[in-house]
């Protein structure tokens, strides 16, 4: 599941955008002019998500509560 981050919409021109932080950028070898995907969720959105699905940030990775060759 991709990282949810929570960013701060800003005015950049005539435009608004968001500023990628630091961090991510060097994770996802991001550089000027790279292409990406951006979902956009408000955080009142996310908050109906997060009840109906579980927590989106900082999840933990499914673990199997039994052994698979016990079947």
């Amino acid at each position: 599941m991709p990282e949810v981050v929570e960013l701060k919409v800003r005015r950049i021109g005539t435009s608004l955008g968001v500023i990628i932080p630091k961090r991510i950028i060097a994770e996802e070898h991001l550089k000027e002019g790279s292409k990406v995907s951006v979902a956009l969720l408000k955080k009142e959105r996310l908050k109906l998500v997060e009840r109906a699905f579980g927590i989106a940030k900082g999840a933990k990775p499914f673990k199997r509560e039994y052994e698979e060759d016990r079947f």
